[in-house]
């Protein structure tokens, strides 16, 4: 199929889950195929699109799976990563969003940002002049949904009708899996705590998307009742990054939407496990479970460069 067309995605920035079209997703999961196929093949691409690129990569928040994807993303690709630390930015504090902005735009072709406020995000799309994508901020992680409807596609060979279902906390993740699911026809369920049901505003964007889609936006209260019918069953941790202090109270109110296995045989036998990691074992999901033969939590994280690559092909030729 190809890359994405350089008049769909070139210099634009991905700064959430909403910002692409359903044929834009599919092109990019088409594209991630072809170069997930061609490094299993042969170890390296014959042909790298981003010779000479640079990235640059503003990181607030410590990262295993979206550093080493990006970098190697890059490299991979023919270009090469500039990976810049908290304390060598300080962000608002040494310098203002926007001068950093300015000052980035004029050096190299991308930024990727994993920030705290997704206002920072925001503000770094509307100032560098180059593509900037949101590798995680608190509102949303829409690369992760990228790579996670990827391993979905994979595994059941289509994305049309699949009944997601996140138990937990409605978080960063679950926005841009509601987001991007309600885009793709998807009819993706939360079952969470009363209170904890994701920002209303990105709810009703979501809903407002399904409805057009033929996808589906639910919140419900009930673990059990939400996993009838899934074919995914997803979690993440019950206190994200920033939200430490909350962790022992929000591990008592999120204690009944643990995954573990009577959880899981709720049920169809056919239904997958998936996890954005890192996990907490024992708290959000079970050691048996996250191991567990129905668990695609690698193939989740390998698909993040994957994925990734197909986008940063797309924004940056």
């Amino acid at each position: 199929m190809g890359a994405v067309s350089p008049n769909e995605l070139r210099g634009r920035s991905f700064v959430s889950a909403a910002d692409i079209t359903r044929e834009q997703a599919n092109a990019l999961f088409a594209r991630a195929r072809e170069l997930k196929a061609e490094i299993a093949e042969h170890r390296r691409h014959a042909e790298p699109p981003l010779v000479g690129r640079t990235l640059a990569m503003i990181f607030e928040k410590p990262s295993l799976r979206t550093r080493v994807t990006f970098e190697t993303a890059m490299t991979q690709l023919g270009g090469h990563a500039v990976y810049l630390a908290p304390a060598d930015i300080r962000l608002g504090q040494r310098e203002s969003v926007d001068d950093v902005a300015a000052n980035l735009g004029r050096w190299v072709d991308g930024v990727v940002a994993r920030t705290f406020s997704h206002a920072v995000i925001e503000e770094l799309a509307a100032g560098a002049g180059v593509p900037v994508v949101n590798a995680l901020s608190d509102a949303e992680h829409p690369c992760q949904a990228l790579a996670d409807y990827l391993t979905m596609l994979e595994h059941l060979g289509r994305l049309e009708g699949v009944q997601l279902v996140f138990v937990g906390d409605g978080n960063n993740v679950w926005h841009s899996l509601a987001l991007l699911g309600a885009t793709l026809g998807v009819h993706v369920r939360l079952a969470c705590p009363p209170g904890f049901g994701g920002d209303p505003a990105i709810l009703q964007r979501a809903r407002a998307t399904a409805a057009t889609t033929g996808g589906r936006i639910e919140v419900l209260d009930d673990p059990r009742a939400a996993v009838v019918g899934a074919d995914v069953v997803y979690t993440d941790v019950w206190a994200s990054m920033g939200q430490e202090e909350e962790a022992a109270e929000r591990a008592r109110i999120f204690a009944r939407y643990q995954l573990n296995e009577e959880l899981l045989a709720g049920a169809p036998p056919g239904a997958l496990v998936m996890h954005c990691l890192p996990a907490h074992r024992g708290e959000e999901i079970t050691s048996a479970v996250l191991d567990g033969p129905r668990s695609i939590v690698l193939d989740q994280a390998e698909n993040r460069l994957h994925a990734q690559k197909a986008l940063l092909e797309a924004l940056l030729v």
